[in-house]
């Protein structure tokens, strides 16, 4: 019985070797004729990070448009790395481009942002990169363990490999 692969969604954490997991997503994207949603989740502020915020930017406005400038900073970071990807690929491999119906930015959490957003596309299949080793890995790895557990979607979860 052949597999029906119609929607992708990408979760990125922009890391360095985030494209990695981009290229299966691309390439299965490709092969299947799939469309390709991308996320990104920017982890809420901690407690004490939005009250330091609160305390030292009192007026509601000016918060807000603090919080809403750290998601367009990401977002513009997303939007770099896909160009720099595209402009590495083929002519062919480009059209790929195409299949991308969908790049979502927000701050939330990772793990029920990404299964909210696949199911709100109809998702056949999820795609993120293993992470980085260092300070975050307990806390990112946490997340591909909660989508894993949590997911009714299959789930390719693409280890960090050594590039020569």
């Amino acid at each position: 019985m052949p597999i029906d692969i119609k929607n992708v969604l990408y979760s990125t954490d922009l890391s360095q070797n985030s494209h990695i997991a981009f290229r299966y997503a691309v390439h299965l994207a490709k092969i299947t004729g799939a469309d390709i949603h991308l996320l990104h989740v920017l982890e809420r502020l901690s407690d004490d990070a939005a009250f330091a915020l609160q305390t030292y930017i009192q007026d509601d406005k000016k918060r807000h448009e603090v919080i809403e400038e750290r998601v367009e900073k990401a977002r513009d970071r997303l939007e770099h790395r896909q160009n720099a990807f595209w402009a590495e690929q083929t002519a062919e491999d480009r059209k790929v481009r195409d299949q991308i119906k969908s790049v979502t930015v927000c701050e939330s959490y990772p793990a029920e942002e990404i299964l909210k957003l696949a199911k709100a596309h109809n998702c056949d299949l999820i795609v993120m990169g293993s992470h980085e080793r260092g300070m975050s890995h307990t806390f990112l790895g946490s997340v591909a363990k909660s989508v894993l557990r949590r997911s009714h979607v299959p789930t390719l979860i693409v280890p960090l490999v050594e590039e020569n």
